[in-house]
This record gives structure tokens, C-alpha cells and sequence, in this order.
């Protein structure tokens, strides 16, 4: 039996994230769940700002294509986004409308062909006192917007910096529980989809 295959997709670029800590986390409940996780390190894909223009000029980015070929080869993703201002993240939203764009390959198709009808999942994690809770409902909608099947589980976690080691530690059950779970139910979902589908 194929093991499901998930992308973990971090809304920061900061190596030392609260987020990108907090994905880790989800990343292991979705391991612990029965899935293989390939983690997606936004350096390795840096897309100019989206413009239209250039698109026409220039084609997809190439890290764009790459991008859209992981998604088309995995059955779901993990986001973990910080909150700006209520939203979230700049980085977030433009990586996935380029991937959204239609595929390099001259088919005309849409990259949401890639996210229609898969398992997401969302964290954030901040240091201040609502975890980052605002970011999730507009990211929520957005991913819906895309076509994924985002989970009904979700983890803010506040007070990130204390609660969140640098060394992968967590100082309390309940937030390695809420994170995990995210993790393992976008498994579970995926896993569903892919039976109902077969």
C-alpha cells in the first residue's frame, strides 16, 4: 500500500520561526499517523512578487513549476503561517498564487489542478497572546479558495517563545497534543480521500 505523502509549507522565512518550530511538531503527528512529509524551505523557492506582465513576458517562475510538480505529487499539506497585522503572511499568499497559475507545460490547465480536492491543515504560533489565532480564519478561506479540503483541526499556539524550544522541546502536553493532531489529521483525511477515490 502506498504511505500517504504530505507537504509541510512554512509562511516564514526566518530560520529560527516560531512557525517553522511549531510545523516541526505537526510535521511529527502526521509521521506518527502513517505519512511521509516532505518540507517545503521557502529559500529554496523565491518568486518575485506576482505581476501579470511578467508572467506574460517571462513565463512561471521556474521555482513556480517546481513547486506545482511537489503538489502534484503529494496528497496534502500542512501550512504553517505567522499573523501580520491580522493576516497572513505576504510570502504565504504569493507563493501559492504563482502556484496556482497555469502549468508551464502549455496544457492551458490551472496549478490548482494540483491542490483541488486535497487534505490541508493550519498552524501559527506567535508570541503574543492569541497565537496568531486572527491569521486563520482569512487563511482558512484562502486554501478553501484554492480547492483544498482544510481540516476542521487547527493549533494556534501563544506565547510562542516560551512555549516553543529551540531545540524541539514544548513546555506543555496540550500544545504538542493540538499541534500533532493537525498533523495526523491531515492524514487522515488524505487517507480518506485516497480510498474513496480508489
Amino acid at each position: 500500500m502506498t504511505r500517504t505523502r504530505l507537504l509541510a509549507l512554512c509562511g516564514s522565512a526566518r530560520q529560527d520561526s516560531f512557525n517553522r518550530r511549531a510545523l516541526a511538531v505537526a510535521i511529527r503527528g502526521a509521521k506518527n499517523a502513517g505519512a511521509d512529509v516532505t518540507f517545503v524551505e521557502p529559500r529554496d523557492f523565491v518568486m518575485p512578487l506576482y505581476d501579470g506582465d511578467l508572467e506574460a513576458s517571462e513565463g512561471l517562475p521556474e521555482a513556480a513549476a517546481r513547486l506545482q510538480r511537489l503538489f502534484a505529487e503529494h496528497d496534502g499539506v500542512i501550512v504553517a503561517t505567522p499573523e501580520y497585522n491580522g493576516f497572513f503572511t505576504p510570502l504565504l499568499k504569493n507563493t501559492l498564487d504563482w502556484v496556482s497559475r497555469p502549468l508551464s507545460d502549455g496544457s492551458g490547465k490551472p496549478g490548482t489542478i494540483h491542490l483541488r480536492g486535497k487534505a490541508a491543515g493550519l498552524i501559527t504560533a506567535s508570541p503574543g497572546a492569541l497565537g496568531g489565532i486572527r491569521a486563520m480564519q482569512h487563511a482558512r478561506l484562502y486554501l478553501s479558495n484554492l480547492g483544498l479540503i482544510v481540516v476542521p483541526e487547527q493549533a494556534a499556539v501563544p506565547a510562542a517563545n516560551k512555549v516553543l524550544g529551540a531545540d524541539g522541546s514544548i513546555a506543555d502536553d496540550r500544545t504538542r497534543d493540538m499541534l500533532e493532531g493537525v498533523g495526523a489529521a491531515v492524514c487522515n483525511l488524505a487517507n480518506a480521500i485516497g480510498r474513496n477515490a480508489g
